[in-house]
């Protein structure tokens, strides 16, 4: 192990299914460095491999609790911003995961976002955002350029 192996600290953060399955492509990052997993809270609680795994309430923005819950998640995203101090937040989406990534701009920390594979002619809400906030912001459709020019193509994460 590296020197900067052994300190850097990444955050990995995904809402629950598809773009869950899709960050845990990025397991061997979560072996290779000090990691955190941050999730949505189902009714089947997931665990990876990397360091430990945060839960936050899933999140629907045609709920009427919509607000209530991203309250809630930028609380609870404060708390372990502050107690875990990542250098790097990667995410693959959605909603939920907002906070944490703002708080990571915020804080002048690295922002990595991989807009979902499903998507291949349009782009989800939460990309939309993030291709404005990500300092790399990764597609994994070639198509995908057209929307996001700037993004970087990487092929499917699967």
């Amino acid at each position: 192990m590296n020197k900067e192996e052994k300190t850097l600290k990444l955050c990995f953060a995904s809402s629950s299914g598809g773009h869950y399955e899709q960050l845990l492509m990025l397991e061997p990052l979560m072996e290779k460095y000090k990691s955190i997993v941050i999730t949505e809270k189902t009714s089947y609680l997931v665990k990876s491999k990397g360091g430990k795994t945060y839960y936050l309430e899933q999140v629907n923005r045609k709920e009427k609790l919509f607000i209530w819950h991203m309250i809630l998640n930028t609380m609870k995203s404060i708390r372990i911003f502050f107690v875990e101090k990542p250098d790097v937040t990667i995410c693959t989406g959605v909603l939920a995961m907002i906070p944490i990534c703002i708080l990571s701009k915020i804080a002048r920390k690295k922002l990595i976002y991989i807009e979902s594979f499903a998507k291949v002619t349009s782009a989800t809400e939460t990309g939309k955002l993030m291709y404005k906030l990500a300092d790399q912001f990764y597609v994994q459709w070639e198509s995908m350029l057209e929307i996001f020019p700037k993004a970087i193509y990487i092929g499917g994460v699967y």
